[in-house]
C-alpha cells in the first residue's frame, strides 16, 4: 500500500482488515492440523488484545517507532538467515508466562499503531528463543494475527469509512487466495528451514515498508 501511494488514513484500517480475512484462513488451516497451542498463544494474547485495541485508537508519529520497528526486524531476519538458526520442532516447547505476558503488551500495542497484526513480531520471538517448535510458531501467529487485527480495528471504528471500498473488492479476494494458498503450503509442504527463510523474507519486506513510511 506505500509503495502505491494510498493514504495513511485508509492503510492502517483496510491492513487489519486484510489481516482478518488471511488469518481466519491461516488458522482454520493450522487448527485443522493440530500445529497450534494454547499454551503458546494465551499469555501473549492476554495482554497483547487490550493493548492492540489501545494502540488503534493512538496517534504516535512514525518517526519515532518506525526506525525502532524496522532495525528490529532486520535484526531477526538476519538471524533467521544466519547458519546457527537452527529449526527445533519439538512439540513439547513452551514460554515462560512472566515474559511473554510483558512482550505480550508491547506487541499488541506495535500491532494497534502499525496495523501490521503483531504475527510479525511474535513469530520471530517465539522461534529465536526456542519457545515454540516452528509449524506450532505459524498457527499460534495466524490466531495472534487475527485477534489482535480485531481489536486493533476495533479500536478504529470511526476510521472503517476511510476503506478505499472499490479497492478492496480486488484486494481482499487476492489475499484470501494467497492466504489459502499460502497456510497450505506452510501446514503441510514447506521444510522448517523453508518457513524460517520465507519469514525471514516477509521480515525484511516488512521492515522495508516501515522505512518507506516514514514520512507519512
Amino acid at each position: 500500500m506505500t509503495l502505491l501511494a494510498v493514504a495513511p488514513a485508509e492503510m492502517r484500517p483496510s491492513a487489519l482488515l486484510l489481516n482478518i480475512g488471511v488469518t481466519t484462513i491461516g488458522a482454520w488451516t493450522y487448527l485443522r492440523r493440530g500445529q497450534f497451542s494454547l499454551r503458546v498463544l494465551w499469555p501473549f494474547a492476554v495482554t497483547a488484545i487490550p493493548m492492540a485495541f489501545l494502540g488503534g485508537q493512538l496517534d504516535v508519529p512514525g518517526m519515532v517507532y518506525k526506525p525502532l520497528l524496522a532495525a528490529a526486524l532486520l535484526f531477526s531476519a538476519w538471524y533467521l538467515f544466519s547458519p546457527r538458526s537452527t529449526p527445533n520442532d519439538d512439540p513439547s516447547l513452551r514460554p515462560p508466562v512472566v515474559p511473554a505476558l510483558v512482550l505480550g503488551l508491547g506487541i499488541g500495542l506495535l500491532a494497534g499503531l502499525t496495523g501490521i497484526g503483531g504475527g510479525i513480531f511474535l513469530s520471530p520471538l517465539l522461534l529465536l528463543n526456542r519457545w515454540s517448535a516452528t509449524r506450532v510458531a505459524s498457527g499460534v501467529a495466524a490466531v495472534f494475527i487475527l485477534l489482535n487485527s480485531s481489536a486493533g480495528l476495533a479500536g478504529q471504528l470511526s476510521t472503517v469509512a476511510d476503506i478505499p471500498w472499490n479497492a478492496m473488492t480486488i484486494w481482499l479476494p487476492a489475499a484470501l487466495a494467497g492466504g489459502f494458498l499460502g497456510s497450505r503450503y506452510g501446514s503441510r509442504i514447506a521444510a522448517s528451514k523453508t518457513i524460517y527463510g520465507l519469514l525471514g523474507l516477509v521480515l525484511i519486506i516488512a521492515a522495508a515498508k516501515l522505512l518507506l513510511s516514514l514520512g507519512d
